[in-house]
């Protein structure tokens, strides 16, 4: 998504919304809204979540570290945006489902779609998708609408794929 210039909802997405508006660092931002997310976890489903959370966390450093340490394999992909949409809401769609289906939050958003979910019993995949929407729409004010249709295309897809894999049972 990155070097594609694909937008992304939820926090990460507020984050870089409320830097383009209000000036506020992401680096402060995420850590608030990141900390608010697991705890909201942590009161939901306890000491475990945050154990296999970190762990989550912890492997998703040290995966992309990894990756960092090579060329990007699609070396155009960046000029195929409906490309980058796809393979990156199909990679955040496996990764994220298979740490939801067993109870761990790789990231603040997940932390919050779980926990709603359980909350709410609504389907994890229409939380995700409705929080996305909503920092989607707001971007329109600082983004490209066409940059915005490849994210939602991209968030629309990672949410299924993800409520697919993490199965009703971990909404």
């Amino acid at each position: 998504h990155s070097i594609s210039n694909i937008t992304e909802g939820g926090a990460l997405g507020l984050t870089l919304l409320l830097d383009h508006w209000l000036h506020i660092s992401p680096a402060i931002t995420n850590c608030v809204l990141t900390v608010l997310c697991y705890f909201l976890g942590w009161r939901t489903f306890g000491k475990q979540f945050l154990a296999y959370s970190g762990i989550s966390v912890a492997g998703f450093s040290l995966f992309y570290a990894i990756c960092e340490c090579f060329p990007p394999v699609y070396l155009q992909i960046e000029n195929v945006p409906i490309a980058a949409a796809i393979v990156g809401a199909l990679f955040v769609g496996v990764g994220v489902g298979v740490c939801v289906r067993f109870g761990a939050a790789p990231t603040g958003d997940d932390a919050l779609a779980m926990s709603l979910g359980k909350r709410t019993r609504i389907p994890i995949q229409w939380i995700y998708l409705i929080s996305d929407l909503i920092v989607l729409a707001l971007s329109i004010s600082y983004i490209p609408i066409g940059r915005i249709l490849y994210s939602l295309l991209t968030v629309f897809l990672s949410g299924q794929i993800i409520g697919l894999i993490a199965g009703k049972n971990k909404s």
